[in-house]
């Protein structure tokens, strides 16, 4: 038995109980469609079905299906156009191949044929709306959904492996990023050097790549990639990831230019507290605690640096940290960089609530073995938020002469990916051992 038969045998028995205890009888699950900007001809890109990538490794087959039944191996229907207009999905190949029944079409609405002798009023099926065909109309029975998304959470053998696998394609991106950055080059060029050097394009990576120089660094999700460089390389802020078989990495590194030394002393010290807070992922662990952890260790940078000359504890308490560290400490990944079910109270549902006053965090849940997690702490120099702040009556405690001149830097995020392991072992740092083996 290989991993990825391991995986496959994992997910059907989950599949099986979660059908009986949600009383369906098959699950049908679509890949996906091709969707097209408004009035024009030109697609967007496609994004497959998350829970149809768990299965199989086929991240660019929109059109396709799958159905799981009892007792019975899956059944792939492969959409394989006879297509001169594009390069059509090649020949099924691949371990996946032997483990299912497949189905070959030719045109998406045979499906629909495919799949008939399947469908009965205890068929689940798990689509967007606009997947649907005749026969083949999406319900996303909630039950079930709550099932899956949480069984989601903690990640096989072969899930681990894409992962650490993604990993090591994003690493040299980062290298070569880096380098980029040094060399003086502007955020696209910085771009393309990330791209070439992980053999992605645009259209494949998993999430937008967040390339921002100086002040940039401030905006949390900065959309844009200047071509000119600044007259004045001072800090850059990468957050860029890769993707393996549909399984993704998520990375953010901060650099600093030669010369600046007290911003980077900042980073230092950002990145004491980050491996610190690798550490805490531990099984059991409530991942809001991380959180909390973060602002405490955030508001010991804070008066560390001489930035905020207040009590630590205070900080925390009276929210002075929150205009530095307005996001979540980070979110479950996996076949989605944001995976889901990072708020669910239970298998069945319900909703684990955020910690009171932090509307931004992406992950509730306590920790279990399996689970992949980012860990992000920042500190941030952003003008909306610092105007609040000197607004307040906290202001008195802030030396803004120092904050003028870090301001110019725009921020710090660092951001690994780490497995949580069973009772009493360390995490995994998947980031770091392939920064460390690369």
């Amino acid at each position: 038995m290989s991993l990825y038969t391991d995986h496959l045998a994992a997910l059907q028995q989950h599949a099986e109980s979660a059908l009986e205890r949600t009383g369906f009888d098959t699950l049908l699950i679509a890949s996906g469609i091709e969707k097209y900007a408004f009035l024009d001809d030109r697609p967007y890109l496609f994004q497959a079905n998350p829970h149809f990538k768990h299965w199989l490794p086929l991240t660019n087959h929109p059109h396709s299906w799958l159905a799981v039944r009892p007792g019975k191996k899956p059944r792939v229907v492969y959409y394989q156009p006879d297509d001169y207009w594009h390069v059509p999905p090649s020949a099924p190949s691949g371990e996946w191949v032997e483990a299912v029944e497949l189905v070959v079409i030719r045109e998406p609405e045979e499906a629909a044929q495919a799949l008939a002798d399947l469908v009965t009023p205890r068929t689940a099926i798990v689509a967007e709306a606009d997947a649907a065909l005749p026969g083949l109309a999406p319900n996303n029975p909630e039950a079930l959904l709550n099932l899956l998304h949480w069984a989601r959470g903690a990640k096989s053998a072969y899930e681990l492996e894409q992962m650490r696998a993604a990993q090591r394609r994003a690493v040299p991106g980062h290298n070569a990023a880096r380098a980029a950055f040094l060399r003086g080059e502007s955020e696209a060029g910085i771009h393309r050097a990330y791209l070439l050097a992980t053999g992605h394009n645009d259209r494949d990576l998993p999430y937008t790549n967040i390339i921002g120089l100086n002040e940039h660094a401030a905006v949390l999700h900065y959309q844009y990639q200047d071509e000119s460089a600044p007259a004045e390389m001072r800090s850059f802020l990468i957050d860029a990831g890769a993707q393996v078989n549909g399984y993704a990495s998520d990375i953010t590194r901060t650099w600093v230019a030669p010369g600046h030394d007290e911003f980077a002393a900042l980073v230092a010290a950002m990145e004491v507290e980050q491996i610190g807070l690798v550490d805490e992922v531990r099984e059991g662990v409530d991942y809001r605690d991380i959180h909390l952890s973060t602002h405490r260790r955030v508001a010991r940078v804070l008066r560390n640096a001489g930035i905020v000359k207040m009590d630590e504890e205070a900080m925390v308490e009276e929210g002075v940290t929150k205009p530095f560290f307005p996001h979540g400490v980070g979110h479950l990944l996996g076949l989605q960089v944001h995976d889901v079910g990072g708020f669910m109270a239970s298998e069945t549902g319900g909703v684990a609530d955020k910690p009171e006053g932090h509307r931004y965090l992406r992950l509730t849940r306590p920790l279990q073995a399996g689970m992949v997690v980012t860990i992000e702490p920042g500190l941030y120099f952003i003008p909306t938020l610092l105007r609040q702040l000197r607004a307040s009556p906290h202001a008195a405690q802030v030396d803004w002469d120092v904050v003028d001149r870090l301001a110019r830097y725009g921020g710090i995020r660092i951001e690994d990916d780490v497995a949580c392991r069973g009772a009493g072992e360390a995490p995994e740092n998947l980031t770091r051992d392939a920064f460390a083996s690369v």
